[in-house]
């Protein structure tokens, strides 16, 4: 059953996924209220919560401009365990010992910087035009090639309560990595075993836990009016600056043509009027529309 009425701006909303729920029905539940396409940045696993940034309509097409913002995480990290899908949603198998905090703050640091990660094969990651996660659950052995992620940083919190194999840690980290992995790959530098127990998302971007919306309030079927009370405008989440043009080439620039400007080399939000209308790129003093949103 569609709704009647659409939402008449575009933008993001900043989502508080629950642990339990897949990204995808998130942004299928707002794309059925809002009555627009929307899409995520940036997958949490299942097991995963927090920040789940989700475009609605055009502004789908600024996800380029986000891959690669910083992340901010935190896991709980069980050692002296395995799973297949290297998190405690998999095959659990006891193996190896539980190190203790000096331990595991003292490898943190290797792990600082570039480095290069094998994915899990428990991923969305592409096989021969296959999905790993296909291809692990029918039994099919393969290998994964590894890559180059950034951690900028990462901080042990101590120990889960409770617990005395479970350890909180949070990680500052680029697009793309795998907390996952960095369970096996921590655990590996301690000659034991690890798998992630729970993640929580506190930051992607510039999108924060603190001004998250949860998602009860979208499963609750809010009314369009009530929606749009929480959509974050799109050119207000880009950190890009204004690039002020006379009324004569900003006419010029939405047609699609060069025009002169006194600005440096980089990406700039323009606007027809106070409309924002997209980005524009400046190379060598001449700017030109990059990226059309409305």
């Amino acid at each position: 059953m569609k709704r009647e009425q659409k939402i008449s701006q575009f933008g993001f909303f900043n989502v508080d996924k629950p642990s339990g729920i897949v990204s995808s029905a998130v942004v299928n539940k707002i794309k059925w209220l809002s009555g627009v396409p929307c899409g995520h940045m940036g997958t949490l696993d299942p097991l995963a919560s927090g920040v789940l940034p989700v475009g609605v309509g055009n502004a789908t097409r600024l996800f380029d401009y986000f891959l690669e913002k910083e992340k901010e995480y935190v896991a709980e990290f069980t050692f002296g365990v395995d799973s297949d899908t290297l998190d405690s949603t998999g095959n659990l198998v006891q193996g190896g010992h539980v190190p203790d905090e000096t331990e595991i703050a003292g490898v943190l640091p290797t792990f600082f910087g570039d480095i290069m990660q094998v994915p899990p094969k428990y991923s969305a990651k592409n096989v021969n035009g296959r999905r790993g996660y296909d291809l692990a659950r029918a039994g099919i052995e393969f290998e994964l090639a590894p890559k180059k992620v950034h951690i900028y940083g990462m901080e042990l919190l101590g120990k889960k309560e409770g617990s005395e194999d479970t350890y909180l840690i949070k990680i500052r980290c680029g697009g793309g990595t795998y907390i996952r992995s960095l369970a096996r790959d921590i655990a590996a530098a301690l000659g034991t075993k690890a798998v992630m127990s729970a993640l929580r998302r506190t930051q992607s971007g510039i999108f924060t836990l603190q001004n998250a919306v949860p998602f009860d309030f979208f499963a609750q079927d809010p009314t369009v009016e009530d929606l749009e009370k929480y959509l974050i405008p799109t050119d207000s989440v880009l950190p890009y600056e204004r690039l002020d043009l006379t009324e004569r080439a900003t006419v010029k620039i939405l047609q699609g043509n060069f025009v002169s400007v006194d600005a440096l080399d980089g990406l700039y939000k323009i606007y027809d009027g106070e409309r924002f209308y997209g980005l524009a790129e400046v190379v060598e003093g001449k700017a030109k529309a990059k990226t059309k949103l409305c």
